[in-house]
C-alpha cells in the first residue's frame, strides 16, 4: 500500500517538479525561434544573388544573340530589341567563312570526348587500383598524385610545348587529346569514390565465384563506381571543352582550332578593326551555341548522380 501510493505520487511530484521550470524551456524556444527565420532570409538571400550572378551572364549572352548588327547599338542589352534575329544569326554563324565555325566546334567535340572519356577511363582504372589494391609503392604513388593537383595546368603549358615540338606532334589533334588523358584531381575523385562504394566483401564474393580482377571490375565494381564516373567525366569534359591557353600555343592552323581559341580570334579581329564586315552577331551566336552541349551533358549526367546520392546511407 505503501509502494502504491509512493508510486502513484511520484509522476505527481516530478510533474509539480517540472510545473515551475516549464515556462524556462519554452521561453529558450520562443528566444531561439526569431533566430531561425532571420538566418533562412539571409542564406535565402545569397542563394539569390549567386543564381543572378551565375544566370546574368547567360541571359545576357541569349538576348543578344537574338538581335542583327545595328539592334546590338540601338537596344538595351538586357532587353530584346524590336526584331528577333537569331535563326538568321545561327545562319549566318555556320556559313561564316565556308563554314569554319563548324569545324571548330567538330574539333571542340573530337577533343571533349576524346580527351574527357579517356581521362575518366584511366582515372577510374587508376583510382580503383589504388583503392582495391596493395602494392609496395602505393603511399608514393598517392603522394605524387596529390602533389599533381597542386600544380596548375597553365605552369605546364610550356613544358608540354618544348616535348611535343621534339616529338614533332605539334599543331596537331594529338597535341591537345594527349595532354587531355591526364586528370590528377580525377583520378583522387575516384579513388576516394572507389573506396567507399566498393565493399570488399563483394570483391571477395566475385573472387570466390572464379572472377578474375578484370571481370570483376568491369561486371561489379564498375557499376557501383558510375556515378563518380559521371561526375569526372563531366568535370573533364567541360575543362577540355574551356581549355583554352594549351591549344593556343599548340596550334597555328585554324582548321585545328578549338572553339575558344577560334571565337577569341574572330572576336579580336572584330575588336581591332582588321575584319571590315562587323561580325558581333556571329562572335555572339557563336558563343551561345557552344556552351548548348554542356548544358546537355550535364542534364543527361544528372541522373547517374541522383542515382548515387543514397550510396553509403545504410549500413549492409
Amino acid at each position: 500500500m505503501t509502494d502504491t501510493a509512493a508510486t502513484s505520487s511520484a509522476p505527481a511530484g516530478r510533474a509539480a517538479a517540472t510545473a515551475p521550470g516549464a515556462p524556462a524551456p519554452r521561453r529558450r524556444a520562443e528566444a531561439r525561434s526569431p533566430r531561425r527565420p532571420r538566418t533562412n532570409l539571409v542564406l535565402q538571400a545569397l542563394m539569390v544573388l549567386m543564381v543572378v550572378y551565375t544566370l546574368l551572364p547567360l541571359y545576357w549572352l541569349t538576348v543578344n544573340a537574338t538581335k542583327s548588327n545595328g539592334e546590338l547599338f540601338r537596344s538595351n542589352g538586357l532587353w530584346l530589341g524590336s526584331e528577333i534575329s537569331l535563326w538568321d544569326n545561327i545562319v549566318a554563324t555556320v556559313t561564316y567563312q565556308d563554314g569554319i565555325y563548324l569545324t571548330w566546334l567538330f574539333n571542340t567535340a573530337l577533343y571533349s570526348v576524346a580527351g574527357a572519356v579517356g581521362a575518366t577511363v584511366i582515372c577510374a582504372w587508376g583510382g580503383y587500383a589504388l583503392a582495391k589494391f596493395e602494392f609496395p609503392t602505393k603511399r608514393l604513388v598517392r603522394a605524387i598524385v596529390f602533389g599533381a593537383i597542386t600544380i596548375p595546368a597553365t605552369a605546364l603549358a610550356v613544358p608540354t610545348f618544348l616535348l611535343f615540338a621534339e616529338l614533332g606532334i605539334t599543331n596537331t589533334r594529338l597535341a591537345i587529346i594527349i595532354p587531355a588523358l591526364v586528370s590528377p584531381f580525377g583520378l583522387y575523385l575516384m579513388t576516394v569514390f572507389a573506396a567507399d562504394s566498393v565493399p570488399d566483401s563483394l570483391l571477395d564474393a566475385a573472387k570466390i565465384d572464379g572472377a578474375n580482377a578484370w571481370t570483376t571490375f568491369w561486371r561489379v565494381s564498375f557499376r557501383l563506381m558510375a556515378p563518380g564516373f559521371a561526375t569526372v567525366l563531366l568535370f573533364n569534359l567541360v575543362h577540355t571543352w574551356n581549355n583554352y591557353f594549351l591549344p593556343l600555343i599548340m596550334l597555328n592552323d585554324p582548321s585545328l582550332y578549338p572553339l575558344t581559341v577560334g571565337l577569341n580570334q574572330l572576336n579580336s579581329q572584330v575588336t581591332t578593326g582588321a575584319n571590315l564586315q562587323p561580325v558581333y552577331n556571329v562572335v555572339l551566336t557563336g558563343s551561345l551555341l557552344a556552351i548548348v552541349p554542356l548544358i546537355a551533358s550535364f542534364l543527361f549526367l544528372q541522373r547517374y548522380w541522383q542515382s548515387g546520392l543514397a550510396a553509403g546511407s545504410v549500413k549492409q
